[in-house]
């Protein structure tokens, strides 16, 4: 049942744990590819990378909002970064693209196992923001204005993740709905490089 309290034997990695150890490959490559591209070198090279984000987090909002979710997550609502990139596309002068749609529509029914697997990809890009962020402080840009996606939540970057892997692990799974999340996670970062691929390429 979701937002279950149920934990994980001890002698079983955590759900976290695992989808890290899953993507740490792909991961590494979006990394790559997104610094190869010298992505902060200039304000003009830093709004195609906004495109990417506004892309990326535009896929996942409606999970944002999902109330299945919201009950497991409780401050998943205010974690939701959509309205923070829109904002600093608005100071830039960026406008939303249209291209296709969203993974995720809202009120569309979400399988479970998969939409944990890519909210983990949503907010694990917190953790790594705090590189960014000091690329982007380099080019005139502040958490007020341009790059405020980027800034660390109030409790800092360590706690918040921490307490989204808390309620993560707690989520009871089935074994099919464990395999879902980790394709899921896949699926999340595969997009991400998609976007990367297109737009900086």
């Amino acid at each position: 049942m979701i937002g279950s309290t149920a934990k994980l034997p001890a002698t079983e990695q955590s759900r976290a744990k695992r989808l890290k150890g899953v993507t740490s490959s792909v991961h590494e490559g979006v990394d790559r590819s997104i610094m190869s591209a010298s992505s902060f070198a200039s304000i003009e090279r830093y709004k195609r990378f906004l495109g990417i984000q506004y892309l990326f987090h535009r896929d996942v909002a409606a999970l944002y909002a999902d109330t299945r979710l919201q009950a497991a997550f409780p401050d998943l609502v205010r974690r939701c970064r959509l309205p923070l990139v829109l904002a600093d596309m608005e100071d830039l002068g960026v406008p939303p693209s249209d291209a296709g749609s969203p993974v995720f529509a809202a009120g569309e029914p979400l399988d479970l196992g998969s939409a944990l697997g890519w909210l983990y990809v949503a907010e694990g890009s917190n953790m790594g923001a705090a590189v960014l962020r000091k690329e982007a402080h380099k080019l005139g840009l502040t958490d007020h204005h341009g790059a405020r996606h980027l800034a660390p939540a109030p409790e800092g970057p360590a706690p918040h993740w921490r307490a989204f892997t808390a309620a993560l692990d707690a989520v009871e799974l089935h074994e099919d709905e464990e395999k879902r999340s980790e394709a899921g996670a896949l699926e999340a970062f595969a997009r991400v490089q998609a976007h990367v691929d297109a737009r900086l390429a």
